[in-house]
């Protein structure tokens, strides 16, 4: 699923309004129903970020995956379920009843998902979880920052990392002032667990200065990642890759500058684009 959202294009030296696609991003909860001392009990599991479609396919391999069941014939039924809710007017709950229950242990359910926020939300049990604490929003107007300095933070990030040029294959966040000068960096094989690192360096060494910082990531931009920034009331977020919609949407709600498709001589503002110096 995907959706047009109306962006400011850079490109050939010019601004220009125009249309851009994105994936469509939204929760589903994840519940299973299984049998306890001969009782029905209804458990919700998780969360996770998906775009919408082939839900059922997802809770299967999830739930097989992590070995939650040990074997495909466990499943009884998948349904979605719940009101059909936000903009794109969808389902984003779903119930897995499983009809061998001998094996299911729901103390380590607990305490391998309900407990587990390294992607954010994700791991949290209920959707009511996702509703933002957050009452602030970021500074609408500063840090102000240079389309010179937009196209080549990513560049300036990929030669910080130390692990790419081996691997090719490892995500990295990085901090930046103003001016486009690196403060800190770090790298992890997840996107969540680098920016993580990042802002737990930052935070121990009181670097964190929301008027005059912004934070480039070498991957797209989705909900749990703008959520993280978001918490450290830093404004401006830049990727060489997409956003999804539901980054676009929290971005909007909190003034967040959100900078997509990052190229040499090319880039896409998606929200809020006072921060950018467009002369």
């Amino acid at each position: 699923m995907n959706s047009k959202y109306k962006v400011l294009k850079y490109s050939s030296n010019k601004f220009e309004n125009t249309d851009d696609l994105i994936s469509i991003e939204e929760p589903l909860e994840i519940s299973l129903k299984f049998k306890e001392s001969g009782k029905w009990i209804t458990q919700s599991l998780s969360i996770t970020m998906r775009t919408p479609g082939d839900d059922e396919d997802l809770v299967r391999g999830f739930l097989y995956n992590e070995q939650i069941i040990k074997n495909i014939g466990d499943i009884d039924s998948i349904k979605s379920y719940g009101n059909k809710v936000g903009q794109y007017n969808i389902q984003n709950k779903i119930l897995a009843t499983l009809n061998n229950s001998e094996n299911v242990n729901i103390s380590k359910i607990k305490r391998d998902f309900l407990t587990n926020s390294s992607c954010g939300v994700c791991g949290k049990s209920s959707l009511d979880a996702l509703e933002i604490i957050k009452k602030n929003k970021t500074n609408p107007l500063e840090p102000k920052i240079k389309k010179e300095v937009i196209v080549k933070s990513p560049d300036t990030l990929r030669e910080s990392q130390s692990e790419f040029s081996k691997t090719g294959g490892i995500h990295a966040s990085g901090l930046f002032n103003s001016n486009g000068e690196l403060v800190a960096v770090r790298e992890d094989v997840g996107r969540h667990n680098a920016l993580d690192k990042l802002i737990g360096c930052a935070l121990k060494s009181n670097q964190i200065d929301p008027k005059n910082q912004f934070i480039t990531c070498s991957g797209r931009l989705n909900f749990e990642l703008v959520q993280k920034v978001l918490m450290t009331d830093i404004g401006i977020m830049i990727s060489v890759g997409a956003p999804t919609s539901l980054a676009i949407d929290l971005a909007n709600k909190f003034d967040i500058t959100l900078v997509g498709f990052v190229k040499r001589d090319s880039f896409n503002i998606y929200t809020n684009n006072k921060k950018v110096i467009v002369d």
